[in-house]
């Protein structure tokens, strides 16, 4: 019994010890994250200026958000076709360039840390400042094309051009998905191809059949991941339009709206509202991924 209740004890110490280093971390968490998620949870029923105290008004932030706001829709409009456009290419891109880097080619290290470069830089502030000025009507695109005679007023100044600009933003950050799928395809067992050559397959029919269903975890890995932050895409949007989501409202993202009613205009609690209707978006969309992902997810150990 005395042995029993010393290692009782023990083990008691050592969890209020672990709970004690701990301690920064959950009380970081409580009065960090759980607080201000609570909080804005309650201010989206509530009109709330920042200058006055909020006032209750149940729904009416949600009902005008789907009926009575048409910027509001034309945004959800843009960060849609964005993330239909921009998370697929992305990925493709990410997968081709993989799969040219895993040939075995000379300088292989240099190739791959010159290609991660732009992530680590991504859609960073000076990144879109001198996106702005290449897509910008004397910009260098413009300055190519004027060599086979063609002439384009601002990209990032049309309505009909301005989104394509992001996309390309966003598509020159692909080395972190890249190197996550070049790390899979160093994973691909080589036997496999081996044997489906000796059964006369050829590098595609290799691909769809060998290559492809090993990849899918890291696919949707990828997709998650990009998909969420292709709903969360600010940074580029704010810089290149100047804040305004223009021209024409064509680069007038979610969450640039969003700031735009909670920070320009002191619409904070129209603005909470817009941040968790975001929130459930997210949570729906990474719910019904990881509920497919039994039909299309393959992993080598599965019998």
């Amino acid at each position: 019994m005395s042995a029993a209740v010393t290692k009782s004890s023990r083990t008691g110490r050592e969890g209020l010890t672990a709970y004690l280093f701990l301690s920064p971390w959950l009380i970081g968490i409580v009065l960090l994250t759980l607080g201000p998620m609570l909080y804005s949870a309650y201010l989206a029923f509530t009109s709330y200026d920042l200058l006055s105290a909020p006032r209750w008004i149940g729904l009416d932030n949600f009902r005008r958000m789907f009926t009575a706001d048409p910027r509001y829709l034309s945004s959800v409009k843009v960060t849609l076709v964005y993330v239909v456009v921009s998370v697929p290419l992305l990925l493709v891109v990410s997968m081709v360039l993989a799969l040219l880097l895993n040939k075995g080619i000379k300088f292989l290290s240099g190739y791959r840390a010159l290609f991660y470069l732009p992530s680590l830089m991504g859609a960073s502030v000076a990144i879109a400042v001198l996106w702005r000025q290449i897509f910008g009507s004397t910009g260098l695109v413009n300055q190519v094309l004027s060599l086979f005679g063609i002439t384009h007023g601002s990209w990032v100044g049309s309505p009909g051009t301005a989104l394509w600009t992001i996309v390309t933003l966003n598509l020159w950050a692909f080395g972190a998905t890249m190197i996550i799928f070049l790390a899979g395809l160093r994973q691909v067992p080589a036997e496999l191809h081996e044997a489906a050559a000796v059964d006369g397959a050829g590098p595609i029919r290799r691909f769809f059949s060998v290559t492809l269903p090993l990849m899918t975890p890291l696919i949707f890995f990828n997709l998650l991941l990009d998909t969420i932050h292709a709903f969360q895409v600010f940074t580029g949007a704010f810089v290149v339009s100047r804040g305004t989501g223009g021209p024409a409202d064509s680069t007038l993202f979610y969450t640039l709206y969003l700031y735009q009613q909670g920070f320009a205009e002191l619409k904070m609690g129209y603005a909470s509202a817009m941040a968790w209707v975001l929130v459930i978006v997210l949570a729906a969309f990474t719910g019904f991924l990881f509920l497919t992902a039994r039909r299309w997810v393959y992993y080598g150990d599965e019998r």
